[in-house]
């Protein structure tokens, strides 16, 4: 759907008598009424056939973000015994199913249309069929948020806090919004188009991410290597690159933090970032002057998941918990050695490193990160490395948020192509 045929949509709603109309509507639908509202049970039944002969082994989950999918691929593990599959529900392509577990993005359970083939499912989910299998308008509609002010109202959390405890009676009469077949279809393909727009935006993410990975593979020396098997022209006749203690690129800087300065804190994917920008308390940080204080270019690291990768370069000056530690370079190109620390070599030799008695009590001492031999080529090598792959992550950072717009951009308008039953019910 072009954009020139969207913007020809309007919105079209009246407030006084509180009429089932979606705010957008296309245009050769704005004169056959109103929507209509019915029960869930008038369109589908319950699936609740179990697996009692143990002849389907696939087992799938229903995840918040990416839908039905298989566990295996999801959790890259099984989860659920094998041994134990009898009581679960078969579920065939074309089912739709729920998720009692509430999360952040799924603040009531997801609703997701099982596209993947036929499996089984714990039976702490609910499993339904529709009638009518050309069903892809309900598989968007549940996407939307217009349905969950009816499961807050009919449900409550269960015996735990993440699950949401609805009757399968109650659950069937959840109500739906329905117009005529041809509105159903434009909206769907309309939806589906969009999903097609944002896969294959995703697809282009994905392929750089792999692109990124293949290229570290080569440009550093793999395990028991000291030369890399792809290089620049300029390197190719620099020999091998030096093996150096840690502590000889890296002071420990412990400069206390003042009130001026901006708090930052490590993650695990963007390394550091604003601590504002983060779901999380920052009254659970020291004061000012009991925290450390960060000079841009420095590493910061966080001691306690350092051997999982948890480290960032600091872009401006700021300050960061005392639970971290702040590495001044000494020569070297930091973003060259953000890249080499999060290998998964180098990871192994840090987690060696790292002292406690249990792998989630892991924690990584400058004096003990200052031990660790390090491959390093000269200082020129290292910026062209680094430049080369922080350009790619700018392009990554582009290309991620693109796909966020336009995730954000479809909800925008299923929002809006769907009517608000709460509004016309209250």
């Amino acid at each position: 759907m072009s954009s020139k045929n969207m913007t020809s949509m309007s919105g079209k709603r009246n407030k006084e008598n509180r009429s089932l109309v979606p705010r957008l509507r296309f245009p050769e639908f704005q004169s056959i009424g109103e929507w209509k509202v019915e029960p869930l049970r008038k369109f589908a039944v319950r699936s609740t056939e179990k697996n009692t002969n143990g002849e389907h082994t696939r087992v799938l989950t229903n995840s918040a973000e990416y839908g039905v999918v298989d566990q295996r691929d999801y959790f890259e593990k099984d989860i659920a015994n094998q041994g134990n599959l009898e009581g679960y529900y078969i579920v065939e392509k074309g089912d739709y199913v729920y998720n009692p577990r509430v999360s952040m993005t799924a603040p009531v359970g997801p609703i997701s249309k099982n596209n993947v083939g036929t499996g089984v499912m714990s039976p702490l989910y609910t499993v339904f069929r529709f009638a009518n299998s050309d069903n892809n308008f309900f598989a968007h509609y549940f996407k939307s948020t217009h349905w969950h002010h009816y499961m807050r109202k009919s449900s409550s959390t269960g015996a735990r806090h993440d699950r949401m405890s609805i009757a399968n009676d109650v659950f069937m009469g959840l109500p739906v919004p329905v117009t005529a077949p041809k509105e159903q279809e434009k909206i769907t393909d309309f939806l589906s188009s969009l999903n097609e727009l944002i896969a294959a935006e995703v697809q282009r993410l994905d392929a750089l991410k792999v692109h990124k990975q293949g290229l570290i593979q080569q440009l550093f020396p793999q395990k028991g290597e000291t030369v890399p098997y792809l290089r620049f022209p300029e390197f190719r006749k620099a020999g091998a690159w030096a093996k150096v203690a840690a502590g000889k690129f890296f002071l420990n800087r412990t400069e206390r933090g003042n009130s001026a300065l901006p708090i930052y804190s490590v993650t695990m994917t963007d390394g550091l970032v604003p601590r504002a920008s983060l779901d999380r308390r920052i009254d659970d940080l020291a004061k000012s002057s009991a925290n450390k204080a960060v000079r841009k270019g420095d590493i910061a690291y966080n001691m306690m998941r350092m051997w999982q990768g948890a480290l960032g370069v600091a872009p401006e000056d700021c300050m960061v918990s005392p639970a971290y530690i702040v590495l001044e370079p000494q020569g070297v190109n930091p973003y060259f050695f953000y890249f080499l620390l999060k290998l998964p070599q180098t990871l192994q030799v840090l987690t060696a490193h790292s002292r406690g008695l249990t792998e989630d009590r892991l924690r990584l001492y400058y004096d003990d990160f200052a031990k660790v031999m390090l491959l390093c080529p000269s200082l020129p090598e290292q910026e062209r490395i680094a430049d080369c792959l922080t350009s790619i992550d700018k392009l990554l950072t582009i290309q991620g948020q693109k796909v966020e717009r336009l995730k954000a951009h479809k909800m925008g308008l299923m929002q809006q192509l769907f009517p608000v039953l709460d509004e016309v019910h209250a």
